[in-house]
Formats: C-alpha cells, sequence, structure tokens
C-alpha cells in the first residue's frame, strides 16, 4: 500500500515526509543515498503497532537540498521542523548509518524529545583521518560519474554472502540511490566529514539505546561497534551473524522482531538499566 506523501517547508525549501500507524511515535531515518521508501517493508510490520514516521533527510528522496553541506545538525533540525509541524512532543528515533549520524544530532540538541533512539548501523564517532580522505575521494567520484558511484556504493554495503539471496534489495536500494542528485551527494558526503564525536551523547542518555551491528558490515567493523555499546547505561544489542549494513533489507524478520522489543521496553517506565544483548541467524 502506497502511503500519501506530506510535506513542511523547511527554511524555505520542502523536506518530504509519511505518516502511517497509530500509537506511540517512532521515527525511521534512512542512510545515505536512501529515502524514506527504503523503509517500506520495516514501516508497514511496526505501523500495526506504533505510530511511524518517515522522513527524506535534505539532498534526498523529494526534500531539497541546503547551501553546499548537509550538516548532521542540519538534519537534525528538519526532522525537528517535521516533529513539530505534527505537535509531536515525545517519540523513539531509529537512524541508519548516516541517519544515525543525525540522530545523535537531535539527541544533543533536542534531548528532551526523545524517549530512546536506534543506532542502525552507525556510530557515535567521528570519521578518522583516512576516512575523510576516502570522502574528499568519493566527492570527485561523484563528480565524475555520480551513477557508476552510487550503483557500486550500494552493492558494497550487502554481506558478499547475501548479494545473490538479496538480489532484489541490492536492484531496489540502487534504484532509490540513482535519484539522490549529484549536488545531494556531496553535501552528504561533506556534512558526514566535518561531524564530530558524539560518544558523551551516548554516554550520559538518559533513555534506552539500541544499536543493531552487522557482522559483516563493511563500512563499521562488528568489533568497533560492540566495544563502543560499553559506554550506553541502558542498551539492547542486536549482532546480525550472516549480514552487513544494510540489515532491514538482508533480514528483516530479525530486525523487526527485535525493534519492537526494543519499543515496548523503552516507552514502559524503567526501574532499572536496560541490558540485553541477542544474536540473530
Amino acid at each position: 500500500m502506497k502511503l500519501e506523501e506530506k510535506h513542511i517547508l523547511f527554511r524555505g525549501e520542502k523536506i518530504t515526509y509519511t505518516d502511517a500507524g497509530k500509537g506511540r511515535v517512532i521515527v525511521l531515518l534512512h542512510g545515505f543515498l536512501g529515502a524514506k521508501e527504503i523503509w517500506e517493508t520495516t514501516q508497514a510490520a511496526l505501523s500495526k503497532h506504533f505510530r511511524i514516521i518517515t522522513i527524506d533527510l535534505p539532498g534526498h528522496g523529494k526534500s531539497s537540498c541546503y547551501g553546499y553541506s548537509h550538516s548532521m545538525e542540519l538534519l537534525a533540525r528538519a526532522v525537528k521542523a517535521v516533529m513539530d509541524s505534527l505537535k509531536l512532543k515525545k517519540y523513539i528515533l531509529v537512524g541508519h548509518s548516516m541517519g544515525g549520524y543525525a540522530t545523535l544530532a537531535f539527541a544533543e540538541l533536542f534531548p528532551d524529545n526523545l524517549k530512546g533512539i536506534c543506532l542502525f548501523h552507525s556510530t557515535c564517532y567521528a570519521d578518522s583521518d583516512e576516512k575523510k580522505r576516502d570522502r574528499t575521494r568519493a566527492i570527485k567520484l561523484v563528480k565524475a560519474d555520480a551513477k557508476v558511484y552510487s550503483k557500486t556504493t550500494i552493492k558494497n554495503l550487502f554481506a558478499p554472502s547475501n548479494l545473490i539471496k538479496n538480489k532484489t534489495d541490492v536492484s531496489f536500494a540502487q534504484k532509490i540511490a540513482l535519484k539522490t542528485s549529484k549536488r545531494g551527494i556531496v553535501n552528504s558526503l561533506e556534512g558526514m566529514k566535518d561531524r564530530p564525536n558524539r560518544d558523551i551523547v551516548m554516554n550520559f542518555a538518559e533513555y534506552p539505546i539500541m544499536m543493531i551491528i552487522g557482522r559483516y558490515d563493511p563500512v563499521l567493523p562488528m568489533q568497533i561497534l560492540l566495544n563502543q555499546s560499553e559506554i550506553i547505561q541502558s542498551k539492547y544489542i542486536l549482532l546480525l551473524e550472516k549480514d552487513g549494513h544494510m540489515g532491514f533489507l538482508e533480514n528483516p524478520t530479525a530486525c523487526i522482531k527485535h525493534l519492537k522489543r526494543f519499543f515496548r521496553a523503552s516507552l514502559k517506565p524503567q526501574r532499572k538499566p536496560m541490558s540485553i544483548s541477542v544474536n540473530e541467524m
């Protein structure tokens, strides 16, 4: 079922979103080269139990570009503008990859609005010097041939063993990526390159934090994320044993099951800190 697209004006330009289901509010934020459509399966399942909002972040989907760089703070403020337009005060944010960076920026700027966050194949750490150089090289590749860059980048996000099994999902994600404008890609690369460390946000958060980690994630090594999770006071860790950086497509059943469990636990009054770690094949 295709959802009605809505939009607001943010700083004079358009931010597009969808709104489905009823109940407690969950916001799904896509990653780099994604769009709200990437969450179709997840949103359809979760909207049976919760109110699910998906947002096209600046420069992606049908949302506008801004200036020359999309900082994570800009993305966070765009999300806040959507939520304020809906008069929503408390919610859980789920951010995939770049969407997780935006989620942490939101957590730093607007902590009182959060009931919990999920970092879906994402990190609180800034880019290393090497990673910053990689992003600078990527910008040159995008300017030369954005289509080749987008298709190759998406393919490389899946675990190698899933490329055949998830062939349709790879094609689906590539189709979304190819709709991202050259300016949108470059602005996002610039914004991710310049983001700061936000480990303090993770460490001192007064709400539960979920991390979804892929054993074969080619972008964010599993052990680094598992080590990072140790700073969280109230945590729910899901390790996807056979998957890469696109768990919601590679293993949707496990992701949806554990997201629901995390949401329900997060929305209950907490008598003691959450500490849950589970593996899914």
